[in-house]
Order: C-alpha cells, then sequence, then structure tokens
C-alpha cells in the first residue's frame, strides 16, 4: 500500500508539473504572437541592397488554386529575385501552367526546369536540383506550391536575415477558404500547431517546417549542397528567425477525410523520427485536462470532473485569442464555428496517433516509405531533417 501511495503522489505531481508545462506553452505562444507575428518589421537595411534572392518552387500536379497561388509570387515587391519553377515529370500538367505565366509576366525574372536531377532517394531534391544548381542569388528560398504570399512577405524575410541568422522560416497558417474543412484546418494552424512550434523556437529548440524557408546557398554549399537536407541540419551554429508574415497554405483540394489523413502522415513521421514523440497524446486538451484534473483530486481533493470541465472551458479561450493573434483579427467563420471545429479537432487527437501507431509506414505523393526505425523516411523532403526536440512539428502535404 505504501508503495502505491507513494506512486499515486508521484503521478500528481507529474500532473502539477504538466499544468505547468503546458500552460507556460499556451502563454509564451500567445504573447509571441501579440507581440511578433503580423507586425510591420523594421527595416534593417535599404529596400534597394537588399540581398538577391532564388526562390525554388517544387511542383507536382494541378489543384484549383496553384495559378493565383503563383500568381502571388510573380507580384512580389521586391528588388532583385528570381522565380526557378522546378518540374519532375514532362507530362505533368503544372507545365502548361508554368509556361501561361512565364508569358503573362516578361519582366520577372523566372525560369521553368523540367525533369530534375536524381541525386538519392528523395523525390524533392531531385526535382529542385537542377533550380538550385542554377540559382545566381546568395539567398535560397524553398516555398511549397500550395503557398500563397503578400507582395512585403519576401521583404519581411530577407529583413529578419541578420548577420548571425542562417534560415528564416513563416509559422504555418492557412487561408480564408469556403467550407467546414477549412475552418477545421484553420483552427488547428491556429492553436495547436503554433502552440507547440513557437514554444520550441522561443525556448531555443529549432522547429522548422519546409513550408516557406529562406536560407544561406553558401552554408547550404559548404555542408553538401541541398542534398545534404535529407541526411543532417546543414545550418548548425547558426541562428533561425521567424518571419513576422506566416506561411499562408491555400490549397484548392481539401476535406475533413484528407486533413485527417494528413495528421495520421505527420504522427507517424514524428513517431519515426522522435521516438519520444510516443508521449504527444499527454499534451492534448482532453487528456491533459484528466491528467490534472486526477491530480487536483489527489492533491486538492477537488472534484475531477468540475476540473476537468473548467480547464478544457480555459483552453477552449486561450485557443481562441491565440487563433485570433494568428489570423492578425477575428476569423473569417463564427464563434459557432470555431467551437464545432475546435471540439472535433480535440476529439479526433488520439484515434489519429493510435491510427500512426497500427500502421507506421507513410505515404506520400511521390511514394510510401518506412515506418519506426526507418530513419529516412523516403518521399518525405528536405526540410523535415530540422525538426530536433520537438513535441509535434507540421510538414507540407
Amino acid at each position: 500500500m505504501a508503495l502505491l501511495e507513494l506512486a499515486m503522489q508521484g503521478f500528481s505531481i507529474f500532473g502539477f508539473i504538466l499544468f505547468i508545462v503546458l500552460w507556460l506553452m499556451h502563454f509564451m505562444s500567445i504573447i509571441y504572437v501579440r507581440l511578433h507575428l503580423n507586425k510591420k518589421s523594421g527595416d534593417k537595411q535599404p529596400y534597394s541592397k537588399l540581398a538577391g534572392v532564388s526562390l525554388l518552387k517544387p511542383l507536382k500536379g494541378v489543384d484549383p488554386n496553384l495559378v493565383s497561388n503563383l500568381e502571388t509570387f510573380f507580384e512580389l515587391d521586391y528588388p532583385k529575385f528570381e522565380i526557378l519553377l522546378c518540374v519532375q515529370d514532362h507530362d505533368d500538367p503544372a507545365i502548361d501552367v508554368c509556361k501561361k505565366l512565364l508569358g503573362k509576366y516578361p519582366g520577372v525574372d523566372a525560369r521553368l526546369f523540367i525533369g530534375g536531377k536524381k541525386v538519392g532517394i528523395n523525390p524533392k531534391i531531385n526535382n529542385l536540383m537542377p533550380g538550385y544548381e542554377g540559382a545566381k542569388y546568395d539567398l535560397v528560398w524553398i516555398c511549397d506550391s500550395g503557398i500563397r504570399v503578400r507582395p512585403d512577405t519576401l521583404t519581411d524575410m530577407a529583413n529578419q536575415m541578420s548577420e548571425k541568422v542562417g534560415l528564416v522560416h513563416g509559422l504555418p497558417y492557412v487561408a480564408d477558404r469556403q467550407g467546414f474543412a477549412a475552418t477545421l484546418e484553420q483552427v488547428y494552424f491556429g492553436t495547436s500547431h503554433p502552440r507547440s512550434y513557437i514554444s520550441a523556437n522561443v525556448t531555443g529548440i529549432k522547429c522548422v517546417t519546409g513550408m516557406s524557408c529562406l536560407m544561406r546557398k553558401d552554408v547550404l554549399d559548404q555542408a553538401g549542397g541541398l542534398i545534404a537536407c535529407s541526411q543532417y541540419m546543414p545550418l548548425r551554429g547558426w541562428k533561425f528567425s521567424m518571419a513576422t508574415r506566416v506561411a499562408m497554405q491555400n490549397s484548392g483540394s481539401y476535406s475533413i477525410a484528407q486533413f485527417q489523413s494528413r495528421m495520421i502522415r505527420w504522427a507517424k513521421l514524428r513517431i519515426n523520427m522522435l521516438p519520444a514523440t510516443i508521449i504527444e497524446p499527454i499534451s492534448e486538451c482532453f487528456v491533459a485536462s484528466l491528467i490534472i484534473g486526477w491530480a487536483a483530486h489527489h492533491m486538492f481533493r477537488w472534484d475531477i470532473m468540475v476540473f476537468f470541465m473548467c480547464h478544457c472551458l480555459a483552453w477552449f479561450i486561450s485557443d481562441y485569442i491565440q487563433l485570433r493573434g494568428v489570423q492578425g483579427g477575428p476569423p473569417s467563420f463564427s464563434k459557432l464555428d470555431y467551437a464545432v471545429a475546435w471540439f472535433i479537432r480535440e476529439s479526433m487527437t488520439i484515434q489519429i496517433f493510435l491510427s500512426a501507431l497500427w500502421d507506421p509506414t507513410i505515404s506520400w505523393r511521390t511514394g510510401r516509405g518506412p515506418g519506426r526505425g526507418g530513419g529516412n523516411p523516403k518521399g518525405g523532403h528536405c526540410m523535415h531533417r530540422y525538426i530536433a526536440m520537438v513535441i509535434k512539428v507540421g510538414m507540407s502535404r
């Protein structure tokens, strides 16, 4: 009995520590969003003297928003940049889209690379290699096809690239779109995801996704070039900085089933690359509230269900505050839509995690990769290797 009581006491202390850690993450994320995101960054150097940037754009297939997304890059307000459009397959319909945009914007320095170059098992790197080798500027911006940008996005990122910074990344978020599936994605990328992403970066943990990253080409070249990204982090020793503009995802193809599949795939990748991810569910609202509620009952004799409901309500409200900060104002959907999407998203977490454990095989658009113990998932992309000791992190589709 003494051993059981000791174990229960230890578990209640764990619940108390979990409470402190999770709410520190909440507050860090909310404060950072309020102070840093969607703010006009100060010009650290004259506009005309901003460093040249080579934009590498990996493309595969066409979705309803591809043209409008790509056009935002041709309309960037930046003094010196080039757009390098990379398509792997010669029969890919994205080629026609690229050719039309090249004709529509003859004044923009843009080129199309078709066929890729086989340098390893990572298909995204193979696709980008011709563009990377042809890049003429010192800064390289790798940005996914589903991202749309504001005219000042690149200026903001370049201003963050100070002397000791080797990589500038954007916090993933989702553009306003129609339908409940779009609301579900916005709620996730405005609440749970940035809480972990921002907390990691604020505490010095390098947590980066590959959706939108500006890097120093000379540093990459010294480490072995773009192909080195698939093996390890080639920017060790350099600081990472987060842009004030979010990486705005605007895929034209989305549904609740696609969102769920995406979450399961990411969970598989996190488990594969960081086995400690096995404890991730305790960072989710419902599981955490039960653990902390039991701890409060054991230590202070508080009612578990009353504490659970109050804790979930506080979590729900703080998530909404953070969502408004990431959005830069009120979201486009109603508070009722938020409540429903938030509840469904939180309810999905255990099922998503168990599904990832049940079948660890990772499926991408370009193929399937190994699961647990695979180390370097085939079909993933280079920026996955920038993950370092993170509770959860999102990847591109």
